[in-house]
C-alpha cells in the first residue's frame, strides 16, 4: 500500500507501554443502510462482537464483551501515555494512523451524501493491557471494536501474531484489520449493532452466533468497500488486494477450528467462514458501495 507521506489521523491514542488507560467518546446516531436501523424490529439484528476473530481462537470468548467485559483481571493505573520507542513500531503506528484517516475521508463523504456527519471514533494502540469501556483490552483479545466507548483497540502485536501463526503477512493485510473494525464502529453508528443489544434476550446461543456471522461478514463488506476507494485514490499496490484476501481466509472460523482443534463445528461458528469472509470482502471491493453489504436480508451469507 502506498501510504507514506499521507495525513494520519488526530483520532489516535498511543497508549503503548502505558499499563492502563480509558477509552475515547461516546456514541451518536448515524445513516440508515442496509441491515441497521434505528428503533423497534429486528430485521437489521447485528451481535455485538467486538474481539476479533484471533480471540476466540485463542480461547477468549467473543461473547464477553456483550456484558461489558474483557475475561481479564482488573487493572489500575493511570491513563497517561508512555509511547514506545521501538522504531518497527513507531512505522507500524503511523501505518495505522495514514489507514485510519482513510477511512474517515471515505466515511465521511458516505455519511455526507445521506445529509448525516460521520462521528470518526477513536483508535487506541496499546501494548500489554489497557482499560475500555468493555473491560480490560489485553493484548492476547487481538484488535477490537468496543460499542461502549465508540473505540477501536489494537496492540500491534497482533500483527507480527498475523504474519507469523496465521500465515496472513503484508500491509493490506493490516489495513483490511483495521477497516473492518471501523466497519463496526458504522454498524454502531447505524444501528445494527444497537438492536441486537436489545433483542439479544431473546436469542438462543446458536441464534446470537447466526447473527454474529451476518454483523462479521458486514464488516468484512464494508473493508472491501474501503478497498476500492483506496484503489480510487491510488493507494493500492499489486498485490495488495490478495493479501486481504488471503488474510480473510486464514481467519475465518472453519480454518481457525481446524487449525487449533483439527476440526471445524459449524454451530460455533461466529464469524463466517474463509470462503464466506473472502466472498463478502470481495463483494464489497467489487461494488464499491456500502449499500451491497446487507448481510442481513439474503437467506444464507
Amino acid at each position: 500500500m502506498k501510504w507514506r507521506g499521507r495525513r494520519g489521523s488526530s483520532n489516535i491514542q498511543d497508549r503503548r507501554g502505558a499499563s492502563s488507560g480509558r477509552g475515547g467518546f461516546s456514541g451518536g446516531s448515524g445513516l440508515r443502510m442496509p441491515g441497521g436501523r434505528r428503533g423497534g424490529g429486528i430485521g437489521g439484528i447485528g451481535l455485538i462482537v467486538a474481539l476479533f476473530i484471533i480471540a476466540a481462537a485463542l480461547g477468549v470468548n467473543p461473547m464477553s464483551l456483550l456484558e461489558g467485559s474483557i475475561p481479564n483481571g482488573p487493572s489500575t493505573g493511570s491513563s497517561q501515555s508512555r509511547p514506545s520507542t521501538n522504531a518497527a513500531d513507531d512505522e507500524l503506528a503511523a501505518f495505522v494512523s495514514v489507514v485510519v484517516r482513510e477511512t474517515e475521508d471515505m466515511w465521511g463523504k458516505v455519511f455526507a451524501d445521506s445529509n448525516m456527519t460521520y462521528e470518526e471514533p477513536p483508535v487506541v494502540l496499546f501494548s500489554g493491557q489497557t482499560r475500555s469501556a468493555c473491560g480490560t483490552a489485553d493484548a492476547s483479545t487481538g484488535p477490537f471494536y468496543c460499542p461502549g466507548d465508540n473505540s477501536v483497540y489494537i496492540d500491534l502485536s497482533f500483527y507480527d501474531q498475523l504474519r507469523a501463526q496465521f500465515g496472513a503477512p503484508g500491509d493490506f493485510a493490516q489495513a483490511y484489520v483495521i477497516a473492518h473494525e471501523i466497519g463496526h464502529h458504522v454498524q454502531n453508528l447505524t444501528g445494527v449493532l444497537p438492536e441486537f443489544n436489545q433483542a439479544r434476550a431473546r436469542l438462543s446461543a446458536e441464534e446470537a452466533n447466526q447473527w454474529s456471522i451476518r454483523v462479521e461478514l458486514q464488516a468484512d463488506c464494508y473493508a472491501g468497500v474501503w478497498a476500492a476507494y483506496a484503489g480510487q485514490e491510488d493507494l493500492l499496490e499489486s498485490g495488495d488486494i490478495d493479501e486481504a484476501l488471503n488474510a480473510a481466509n486464514q481467519i475465518g472460523d472453519d480454518t481457525l477450528q481446524k487449525r487449533m482443534q483439527g476440526f471445524a463445528v459449524p454451530k460455533t461458528f461466529n464469524h463466517g467462514t474463509s470462503a464466506q469472509r473472502k466472498r463478502w470482502f470481495e463483494r464489497g471491493y467489487r461494488e464499491g458501495n456500502p449499500g451491497a453489504c446487507d448481510t442481513f436480508n439474503v437467506a444464507q451469507p
